[in-house]
């Protein structure tokens, strides 16, 4: 049975990403190490924050960039509530939403939820492969959207199409290079369909 234990973001710089991450409060939901791998374009990857309300959206993104990161998509309202993107000064995107189109309570700075969404080739294809390693599915939309059961983390582990991905956070999909994050887990270590690395989680 593979667990899903931890989030490794490999960055040029690790004191002034968990500078970042403790201003924008993800530091409880990611590690950060020293690594200058290759990396061009869309890593592959994206942070999903989740929120109650609105104006802990701007709060988010305000301290996010306060903090260096820049604007990938502005915060707006839509059809499914209100959210936007930036991308951290290390490169990593991180999505800020929710599902409430207006404020119940003062702003503040609180995350419900955290989750890990991978863009992968084919869905159903890395579905497969993570059940194989023991991952349990927690919901499945066909080829369009997997989330595992994750109970030894905080943070929820999700594939996405790597198209749709980019055009969700605003990016071009193109990327070459690593993807400059460890997954942590208690197997491993082993690489995915989509060169996805893993580790075991007391690495």
């Amino acid at each position: 049975m593979t667990s899903f234990a931890s989030v490794t973001l490999e960055v040029p710089d690790p004191a002034a990403a968990q500078a970042f991450y403790q201003a924008f409060g993800l530091d409880p939901y990611v590690r950060v190490r020293t690594s200058d791998a290759p990396t061009t374009g869309f890593r592959g990857f994206a942070l999903s924050l989740v929120v109650s309300q609105p104006g802990n959206v701007d709060a988010l993104i305000a301290a996010a960039l306060d903090a260096g990161a820049t604007t990938l998509k502005p915060a707006t309202k839509s059809f499914w509530g209100y959210g936007g993107v930036v991308r951290a000064p290390d490169g990593t995107i991180c999505k800020v939403a929710t599902s409430n189109k207006k404020d119940s309570g003062p702003a503040t700075r609180h995350i419900d939820q955290v989750a890990l969404l991978l863009g992968v080739a084919d869905v159903k294809a890395s579905k497969r492969f993570y059940v194989e390693r023991g991952l349990a599915v927690g919901k499945s939309f066909g080829g369009k959207y997997v989330e595992f059961d994750t109970p030894s983390t905080d943070v929820k582990l999700a594939l996405y199409p790597r198209r749709a991905l980019a055009k969700d956070t605003g990016v071009a999909q193109e990327g070459t290079g690593s993807h400059r994050i460890v997954l942590g887990g208690d197997t491993g270590p082993f690489t995915d369909l989509d060169g996805f690395v893993w580790e075991s989680a007391s690495a």
